[in-house]
C-alpha cells in the first residue's frame, strides 16, 4: 500500500503538522491530525498498513477526519474509509492576471469567526472550522459590514503555502472577487519566497478553469477519503 513521495506537496497535511503548523494538531511519528476546530484533515508519513495503525489511534468513536492519498484506499484493519472525490492539486507556475489591487480587503482574525462561519455556510467552500483562521492569513470583502468574500491560507510548509476557503456571496458574483483574493494571497505568498498552490475537486470546472486563468496548473490527482473508526 506505501506510495512514493516525489514532493513534499504529495503529503501537504502531513508535512504542514510536523513542520509550522504541529501546533494546530497531534499525533506521532506515523499519522498526526489537526485540532478538529482548526481542520477535519489528516496525514500519513506514508500510506501504508503501520501508518493507517497509527492514525486508527487518534480516532474517537465519532472522530471523521480527512485524509488526501496518492491512491485510492481500501481494506484498512479497524477503519472504515469512503472515498469522498478526487482532487486537482494545483500549483501557481505562471502570471496570473487579476484586480487584487483593487480589492478592498482586510485581514481576518478571531473576531471575525462568527461572520466567516455564515459565510462559509451560506457558500461551501469546503472544510472551515472556528479555529480555521489560525491556520495562516485570511482576507475579508464586507459590504455595509456584511462579509461578502473570503479567501486565506490553510496548509503551510516550508517554501510552500496553500490558498483555500475561496468564497463569494451569491450575491457579489461576477465581480471579480475570488479571482482579486486569490491573486493577492497569492502575491502576499511570493513575497515570502513561497509557491502558492491549492485544491480542487476534479469534477468543479468553472473552479478549475479560473484558476489555470490565474496561473495555476495541474500538478497531480489525489484521493480524498473520510476515514473513521470501523464499526462491529
Amino acid at each position: 500500500m506505501t506510495s512514493p513521495i516525489d514532493s513534499p506537496l504529495d503529503r501537504s497535511a502531513w508535512t504542514s503538522l510536523v513542520g509550522p503548523q504541529a501546533h494546530l494538531g497531534h499525533g506521532n511519528a506515523l499519522a498526526r491530525r489537526y485540532h478538529p476546530e482548526v481542520a477535519p484533515f489528516a496525514g500519513l508519513v506514508e500510506e501504508s498498513p503501520a501508518a493507517f495503525e497509527a492514525l486508527r489511534a487518534l480516532l474517537g468513536p465519532d472522530d471523521r477526519v480527512m485524509v488526501p492519498t496518492l491512491a485510492p484506499v481500501a481494506d484498512i484493519d479497524g477503519l472504515q474509509a469512503r472515498l469522498l472525490g478526487q482532487v486537482h492539486q494545483m500549483v501557481a507556475l505562471h502570471p496570473g492576471s487579476g484586480r487584487a489591487a483593487q480589492l478592498q480587503a482586510t485581514p481576518l482574525d478571531a473576531s471575525d469567526v462568527p461572520d466567516a462561519l455564515a459565510l462559509v455556510a451560506r457558500t461551501r467552500p469546503g472544510p472551515f472550522g472556528p479555529r480555521t483562521l489560525e491556520m495562516g492569513d485570511y482576507l475579508g470583502i464586507r459590504d455595509q459590514g456584511l462579509l461578502v468574500a473570503m479567501a486565506g491560507e490553510r496548509m503551510r510548509f516550508d517554501g510552500h503555502a496553500e490558498i483555500s476557503a475561496v468564497c463569494v456571496d451569491d450575491a457579489w458574483r461576477g465581480r471579480g472577487l475570488a479571482a482579486g483574493l486569490v491573486n493577492l494571497l497569492r502575491a502576499r505568498i511570493e513575497a515570502r519566497g513561497e509557491t502558492a498552490f491549492l485544491h480542487v475537486l476534479s469534477d468543479n470546472a468553472n473552479a478549475i478553469a479560473l484558476y489555470e486563468r490565474l496561473g495555476f496548473r495541474h500538478r497531480r490527482t489525489l484521493f480524498l477519503h473520510q476515514i473513521a473508526l470501523a464499526t462491529v
